[in-house]
């Protein structure tokens, strides 16, 4: 690592010697060069038993890989399969919400929780939930106003893929963008894959409570349908890694993370390989909404399935810690993938001493 990023590395192994991370990878990228790749803590349990991080250690980032599955759709766009500003019935005939492609990947078509009370176990059942969407009412007129669609997004979205394509978004990652740019990230784990994840654990035992929100709030029941998204017990298990919940279930590596975000910042092109035209990723990455957004409950600038910031920067992060952007200004990406469940100020620390180093 060059001696310029020290203090990022410093301030990253800190936060294990404070307690406030347990398993964490760290990777950055600047001027179009890795600067920063770090991994500490434990990828499972605790004590002598615990097996430590490494580089391929897969997590789950939650809310990280709403990006991903936005530019496996966003791809059908590039290759003018799909519009923007068409109707989502166009390509999805059951659908009932007069919301556009658009509307759905920035988080303004009304539809921000699954309709139906559904168990944990209905995270495998990808026909049930997208059904359910399918013949719900929207919660706001369409266009009008923002709500993270916050674990629905992944079935909006990969079912207009589904729909448009054929295969399951998580196939169309891996064999459209994942494999082609060499990045370790996936929806819907095979058995190997499953076994290089960590464990999520939480910070503290309030976490979740503290996520969800007031009870029958808006926020509540976009968090808390299905049931088992925020139980460790359940995103430790096959049933999760296994299945596609695309809005909050990507598992990835941070440098599989930063790479993504690298070919973006490059106007679409990795290591010599095209995936997305420089129009696309500046369509992609503008602002499509600013405004209040109701599940966030505070403002929010939405791309095309990331949030901009006043800085510049764009990408998203997860409700454990998670997160990914790039900022153009600066040009850097940075990657932060962990299992400790807790908030954000880890990675608001990490990157301030990276903007002090620059």
């Amino acid at each position: 690592m060059h001696a310029r990023f020290a203090p990022v590395r410093d301030c990253f192994h800190d936060l294990f010697t404070a307690g406030r991370e347990t398993g964490a990878g760290l990777t950055i990228s600047y001027d179009g060069q890795p600067v920063v790749d770090l991994v500490g803590g434990f990828r499972t349990g605790a004590g002598p038993d615990a097996e430590q991080w490494r580089t391929d250690t897969l997590v789950n980032v939650y809310s990280v890989g709403k990006p991903v599955a936005a530019l496996c759709l966003l791809m059908l766009v590039d290759r003018e399969r799909v519009d923007l500003d068409s109707p989502v019935e166009r390509y999805w005939p059951e659908f009932r919400t007069p919301a556009t492609v658009r509307q759905v990947l920035s988080h303004t078509a009304g539809l921000p929780a699954f309709p139906v009370p559904r168990p944990a176990a209905a995270i495998a059942d990808w026909a049930l939930l997208a059904g359910d969407l399918a013949a719900a009412d929207p919660e706001w007129p369409p266009g009008s106003v923002a709500g993270e669609h916050a674990w629905t997004y992944g079935h909006l979205v990969g079912e207009l893929i589904r729909r448009v394509d054929g295969r399951s978004v998580g196939r169309f990652l891996a064999e459209e963008i994942a494999g082609p740019w060499r990045l370790d990230l996936g929806f819907g784990l095979a058995e190997a894959a499953q076994r290089r994840c960590a464990e999520m654990r939480y910070g503290d035992a309030g976490w979740p409570g503290r996520k969800l929100g007031e009870p029958g709030s808006l926020r509540a029941r976009a968090l808390g349908n299905p049931a088992g998204g925020l139980d460790v017990a359940v995103l430790n298990s096959p049933l999760w890694r296994s299945a596609e919940m695309p809005a909050v279930n990507l598992h990835a590596t941070a440098a599989g993370l930063a790479r993504l975000y690298a070919g973006l910042l490059a106007g679409g092109v990795l290591d010599g390989v095209r995936l997305f035209s420089p129009e696309l990723v500046a369509e992609a990455t503008g602002v499509q909404y600013d405004g209040p957004d109701l599940v966030l409950d505070r403002q929010a600038h939405w791309t095309l399935g990331m949030q901009w910031e006043p800085d510049g920067s764009w990408g998203m992060g997860g409700i454990g810690g998670s997160s990914a952007w790039a900022d153009p200004q600066r040009g850097y990406v940075l990657a932060y993938a962990t299992a400790h469940l807790a908030e954000h100020d880890r990675v608001d620390e990490l990157a301030e001493v990276l903007h002090s180093c620059l």
